[in-house]
């Protein structure tokens, strides 16, 4: 298994599912300004270029860097029996890791690189000639979306951020100081604002790119975590939100087979998805369209690597509420983990065309279902399953958190009830205050967003990560630890971040 990997200065592009050309591009530094930026073609390949850090790098990194930073913190996975063998990750589980850390000073390198993508299209596609203002201003407000996004994703997972705002031509321009988290906030709301012109629907050959209805869903996001950061702005910046998610429009939840196949390959860029990491097997143009996510969660019996395990705290939230008359669970704990009980060893091969014991020598162990192929055949080969970013159920959960908050438990109890029932086939919630509408939010957070990456940007915001980690039986966490460093490499270069 590849476990070491060179990030290079150039990124290269990935595919878009029916859009290889689109992506199929050198990045914008290859040439020079003078002659590159000509058409619009070339203001298309800087998109691209800037699309593909969504990647996080080759082929092995998507799952490297993801996964290992954004989700080992949180109390819902516990490292599998091949992760405990790489000391960056095991770092991250435990919380002793040092600004040194290589794992999150990639995923902090490949945002500011996708930043940088972004400003070369801002900086340029405004002087190319002969392009219509519309394709103009729509190229523009897509580089506006990604350089928002990016921004957003460092802001999430560090205190203190550099805004880059401009495109970098000069050393001079390199040393910037960390902007108050205030300023960092408005800058990326800022941006998301721009976007909110995308396009409502994008055609077959633009799949995976940024519409209104993702750049509305992040400026909710974005609204709803600052409410609880700056409490004296909290009913200003709750209605904020509540408008920009009362304008995702043309999307709807899935269910059953659609479900899962949002996360095993077989149903990409469905109603519910509203942005997702495209893959393919293309080899179209000597890119590398597909990764090897599906080995890296996949279980050891199931020919993957064994590095993500759910813990208990995901598979006790799971059967919180107990069977229903059917005998059964949530549905979605049979759509996301695969353990030992009756639905996997009834004779039909429901896991992966095999029965649960037989792959798994009769013992009880807990594995991820999501993002792994859908037959061992799969499993020993590279995948081309998307990861989605944003879903529709989001939009859903944080609408109904807003709600609540503004004192309406009466209006996000059916929306939590309409998520229950299509995505769990459950009855509906039991609660009626506001109080227990909050403790429904987190069950259902928890059991919607596994490897998704919300949950600690959820128990953050809550103000219940330190508990949350405590009750998990997790060691190492301080307040201190809320953020990552600023990367070593950072800290080195740049003498104006203190």
């Amino acid at each position: 298994m590849k476990k070491y990997f060179y990030l290079a200065s150039i990124c290269f592009a990935l595919s878009f599912t029916s859009c290889e050309d689109f992506l199929s591009v050198e990045s914008p530094d290859e040439l020079t300004t003078d002659n590159y930026w000509r058409n619009e073609d070339d203001a298309q390949a800087g998109l691209a270029a800037a699309y593909s850090q969504l990647y996080h790098g080759d082929t092995y990194a998507t799952s490297e860097v993801r996964w290992p930073t954004e989700e080992f913190r949180a109390d819902l996975f516990k490292l599998g029996s091949d992760a405990g063998n790489y000391d960056q990750w095991v770092a991250l589980y435990y919380f002793n890791y040092t600004n040194g850390n290589t794992q999150f000073s990639y995923y902090y390198q490949d945002l500011y690189r996708g930043i940088n993508f972004a400003n070369q299209v801002l900086a340029n596609v405004p002087n190319i000639p002969d392009l219509d203002d519309a394709t103009r201003n729509s190229i523009l407000n897509e580089a506006h979306f990604l350089r928002g996004y990016y921004h957003m994703m460092l802001l999430l997972n560090w205190e203190k951020i550099i805004i880059r705002d401009e495109y970098i031509v000069e050393s001079s321009q390199l040393n910037k100081p960390l902007s108050d988290r205030s300023a960092c906030w408005n800058f990326v709301i800022d941006e998301l604002k721009y976007a909110i012109n995308l396009p409502e629907k994008r055609s077959d050959d633009e799949l995976g790119r940024a519409t209104s209805g993702t750049a509305y869903s992040y400026l909710g996001f974005a609204y709803l975590t600052r409410a609880y950061e700056e409490t004296e702005q909290k009913e200003t910046y709750l209605e904020e939100a509540l408008q920009a998610l009362d304008n995702v429009k043309g999307y709807s939840l899935v269910s059953g087979d659609e479900l899962i196949g949002m996360f095993n390959g077989t149903n990409k860029n469905c109603s519910e998805s509203i942005f997702e990491v495209q893959y393919s097997k293309s080899e179209a143009n000597g890119s590398v369209h597909y990764s090897y996510i599906n080995q890296w969660i996949g279980a050891k019996e199931l020919n993957g690597y064994d590095e993500i395990l759910p813990s208990d705290v995901l598979m006790n939230e799971y059967m919180k509420e107990g069977e229903l008359n059917n005998g059964r669970y949530d549905e979605r704990l049979y759509n996301t983990i695969y353990y030992q009980c009756d639905y996997f060893n009834d004779g039909t091969g429901r896991v992966m065309g095999k029965e649960y014991d037989e792959l798994f020598g009769g013992n009880n162990k807990p594995v991820f279902r999501r993002f792994t192929s859908p037959t061992l055949e799969e499993m020993s080969d590279a995948c081309a399953i998307n990861i989605p970013l944003m879903r529709y159920v989001n939009v859903l959960l944080m609408k109904a958190e807003v709600l609540n908050e503004q004192n309406h438990p009466e209006l996000a109890i059916p929306i939590i009830n309409d998520v229950r029932r299509v995505h769990g086939n459950m009855p509906p919630m039991t609660g009626t205050t506001q109080q227990e509408v909050r403790e429904q939010i987190e069950h259902e957070r928890i059991l919607e967003f596994p490897l998704e990456s919300y949950r600690w940007y959820d128990l953050r915001r809550w103000g219940k990560t330190a508990s949350a980690l405590q009750q998990a039986g997790r060691t190492g966490f301080d307040e201190s630890k809320l953020f990552y460093p600023i990367p070593k490499w950072e800290t080195d270069a740049n003498p104006e971040v203190k």
